[in-house]
């Protein structure tokens, strides 16, 4: 069958490590997984990190790619696939899927059973494709970890990528307050569209906000604290500008303030955000739906930066 996968690691040039061909048919490693046809497939940056070689080991190549999926079930069913598989030899007793097994840029992946959730009338294979990781780890930093309630208001930094640019449009659809930083104006000109007040990175907001959500990591975490309301909860769950930043505890203890980590999510919060979204009628921000056959051309485009929201392939074009 033709994937996408990890041949090599190139920690300098991640393109270079990413090979479109054929590989073997999914094998069950246990009794209770099935193979799922794949109709749609997007992107995340742990699909760069991964042809970096951080998180995959070089026992494990070649390694097919992708942690997302919209496809049909054995059973002639459409479902969204939950990407976190249980793991006994992970430490953290999970591995995502194209870590440990197989990922979903392939025309079939091989999933436990358990993990297939329907997909909701109303809500396309499309936007379903991008919900599974980045959108899911938006909703439980908003939700379970970041615990926003009516009234608050919510700083998302860095929007653009996947995880950032679903936080506010989630947030939005919350109905809360919304403050958004990219460093590109065309970006902060989208964020606007979103319905957020788009700012400068490091810009003085007009109020002190109640939730963070914080991806880049050390370039923006000092303004994330300075943004922060007394009993703020910033919530982490990246580092893309660096994972070592200097923090002020001072402001920590003074203001009382929450620093929560988070990733991922549980498939209850993904049938939570599904529900939410067919109810809402809330639609990822998809930045390109491309071919397979066009997969080199996505994971080109992802690299450049210029990404805003999700790229999702489409497997049936």
């Amino acid at each position: 069958m033709r994937a996408a996968f990890a041949s090599s690691f190139d920690a300098d040039n991640p393109l270079a490590a990413l090979t479109v061909g054929e590989r073997p048919e999914p094998t069950h490693p246990e009794d209770d997984w099935v193979t799922v046809q794949v109709r749609a497939s997007s992107l995340n940056h742990h699909d760069l990190w991964s042809l970096r070689g951080v998180g995959l080991g070089a026992d494990r190549l070649p390694m097919i790619l992708g942690c997302d999926a919209v496809g049909t079930d054995p059973d002639g069913r459409d479902v969204v696939v939950y990407p976190l598989v249980a793991d006994p030899g992970d430490p953290r007793g999970t591995s995502i899927l194209s870590e440990h097994f197989p990922g979903t840029l392939a025309e079939r992946v091989a999933v436990p059973r358990m993990n297939l959730l329907p997909l909701p009338a109303g809500v396309s294979a499309t936007d379903a494709a991008c919900l599974p990781t980045a959108w899911l780890t938006a909703w439980r930093m908003l939700t379970t970890r970041g615990r926003v309630s009516d009234g608050e208001s919510v700083l998302v930094q860095g929007a653009g990528g996947g995880v950032a640019t679903a936080a506010v449009a989630l947030a939005v659809a919350l109905g809360k307050r919304v403050y958004a930083t990219s460093r590109d104006p065309g970006k902060r000109e989208r964020i606007t569209e979103l319905g957020a007040t788009a700012l400068a990175p490091g810009a003085r907001l007009p109020e002190r906000v109640d939730v963070v959500i914080e991806t880049v990591g050390a370039a923006t975490f000092d303004h994330s604290l300075k943004s922060a309301a007394p009993m703020a909860r910033i919530v982490v769950s990246g580092a893309t500008a660096g994972h070592e930043p200097k923090i002020n505890l001072r402001r920590v203890f003074a203001m009382q303030l929450e620093i929560i980590g988070t990733s991922m999510g549980t498939p209850g919060e993904l049938t939570e955000l599904l529900a939410f979204c067919a109810e809402h009628d809330v639609r990822p921000v998809v930045d390109s739906v491309l071919p397979f056959s066009r997969v080199a051309d996505a994971f080109a485009r992802l690299y450049s930066g210029d990404v805003f929201g999700k790229i999702v392939i489409d497997h049936t074009a």
